[in-house]
């Protein structure tokens, strides 16, 4: 059926493996899909038929697992609704390429052995993988090792997340080695590869994340992270403005007395918090005034961390040529104690690329305004005194493994506020586990605040100590999880993983020559 069918069957095993990721999480077919890959791209007759084979699991790979993207677009009035589902399958047809690159190299490299191919294919997944992370500015939005168990993910401490998608192939290698030597009755070559299987899976059981306490650390700084369930339908609708805050501020308010941080989403209210603008871009809600109003929501000592938009001008008109996706800190007084700016923008979200041919097209970006996000300079650290230091990542920031922290100013804990109310059903949980894997590879806990979900408190090891469920309004009051020492990988970053796929690929290389 291979033979007769090979890229039908490659579509469709793509597809099937995405279900690996969150929110169905079925990792034992993904696997069992990227074993019957492996054997479609190893009897390709040609380096076309090996490409294609990587490209079409590719394309049903991603369409099936960034199906959410098309929700996005319902989102956006200037632009029909079904665009958004020719977006997945471009996006798909696009980065499904590095799975085809993957594909064709450990071919060339490893067709004639699975002792070669496996090994081939496990270090040109890691590099391929790194390449989607930086190229045409980048989007590695799940990862292969997002839908290995949690158990296997302190491995990402050592060789990041993109090391760690090595441990897949290797796994569906033997799965394909067990499968193949059950097959031909092969039993002593059966029973000596499910030994490491088996070692494998065990050790990744002793090793799933466990929340110790669900209030974290006893001695740990008191916080409070909220959710106020407001859909992207109500944030930016007129006369909404006063009632999205009631519901921010009735989360916030509390009877306890003992200084804390208080975490708000991102874009947590219309209003801008720094002086200095025209008069005229305040509508009557002067900074004074909205720092004043949030201050009466917090108890002497409080800090709060909340997004809000900043502008920038062209000061020679006077006018805004710019906006910057920012997170303040403010103490109750309402002094301003910090400002980060995402650094990494979303394509088509938040900047138009080829603005004047795409405008004139009727094409437009997703979030609402008139002109486009600056980025930042990168990630940032913010001191908050007696409450340490906080590194910042905006939405999907979070998503690129090794690009979270100021190396040369080590945060106490990563605040990620996020609005994935235009994520669907699926967006929220793959965007949670992917922060928990940035967690385990910096050693420090995260903190997660939404407007309707998945807010969550997440330890130093991944482990999720408490969380907000989707599409309900509610907050965390808990205590901050102690970071760890600079893991092995947040000392060396991707030095790590891509010296582990060119020991991978030298020891494939150095088995087919030792073969001949």
């Amino acid at each position: 059926m291979i033979a007769r069918h090979p890229y039908g069957i490659s579509l469709l095993a793509g597809g099937i493996s995405a279900t690996g990721f969150a929110p169905l999480n079925l990792w034992p077919l993904t696997l069992l899909m990227l074993a019957l890959w492996m054997t479609m791209v190893m009897q390709a007759q040609s380096r076309k038929a090996a490409f294609l084979a990587g490209w079409l699991f590719g394309v049903g790979h991603f369409v099936v697992g960034l199906n959410w993207i098309a929700k996005a677009f319902t989102f956006q009035a200037a632009m029909p609704g079904w665009l958004g589902y020719v977006a997945v399958v471009l996006l798909s047809l696009y980065l499904a390429v590095f799975p085809a690159m993957a594909a064709l190299l450990a071919w060339w490299v490893g067709r004639k052995s699975l002792w070669t191919f496996i090994p081939a294919l496990a270090g040109t997944w890691i590099i391929t993988e790194w390449l989607r992370s930086w190229l045409f500015s980048g989007f590695i939005w799940n990862p292969l090792a997002v839908t290995l168990p949690s158990g296997f993910w302190a491995g990402s401490a050592y060789v990041g997340t993109y090391g760690l998608a090595a441990m897949a192939i290797v796994i569906a290698g033997l799965f394909l080695l067990i499968g193949l030597a059950a097959t031909h009755r092969q039993w002593r070559q059966l029973s000596i590869m499910a030994f490491p299987a088996i070692v494998i899976f065990a050790l990744a059981v002793v090793f799933t994340p466990r929340p110790a306490t669900i209030n974290g650390s006893p001695d740990g700084i008191p916080i409070t992270v909220v959710q106020p369930n407001i859909g992207q339908q109500d944030k930016w609708k007129a006369g909404y403005e006063e009632k999205n805050l009631a519901k921010l501020a009735e989360l916030t308010l509390r009877d306890d007395d003992s200084p804390r941080i208080i975490f708000w989403p991102e874009a947590a209210i219309p209003d801008y918090l720094e002086a200095g603008y025209p008069a005229r871009y305040y509508y009557g809600r002067p900074p004074e005034l909205v720092r004043q109003q949030l201050g009466s929501l917090m108890k002497p000592g409080d800090v709060l961390v909340l997004g809000a938009l900043k502008l920038e001008f062209d000061e020679a008109e006077g006018r805004a040529t710019g906006a910057r996706n920012s997170v303040f800190a403010m103490d109750k007084p309402g002094e301003l104690l910090g400002r980060y700016d995402k650094s990494h923008l979303v394509p088509y979200g938040e900047y138009l690329p080829m603005r004047p041919l795409l405008s004139a097209l009727g094409l437009s970006r997703l979030a609402p305004g008139d002109f486009d996000f600056w980025p930042g300079p990168g990630p940032r650290s913010i001191d908050l005194g007696k409450f340490g230091k906080v590194g910042l990542q905006v939405c999907y920031e979070i998503i690129f493994s090794g690009q979270v922290v100021d190396r040369d100013n080590r945060p106490d804990f990563i605040f990620n506020p996020s609005n994935d109310a235009w994520f669907g059903a699926w967006g929220p949980p793959q965007h949670l586990a992917q922060a928990r894997l940035r967690a385990i590879e910096e050693g420090l806990p995260v903190i997660r605040s939404t407007p309707t979900g998945i807010s969550a408190l997440i330890s130093a090891d991944g482990a999720i100590l408490a969380s907000v469920p989707m599409g309900q309004a509610g907050r965390i009051d808990a205590r901050l999880p102690r970071p760890r020492p600079p893991t092995v990988f947040a000392r060396l970053g991707q030095i790590l993983p891509l010296g582990l796929a060119f020991i991978l690929l030298i020891s494939a290389i150095a088995i087919r020559l030792r073969g001949r």
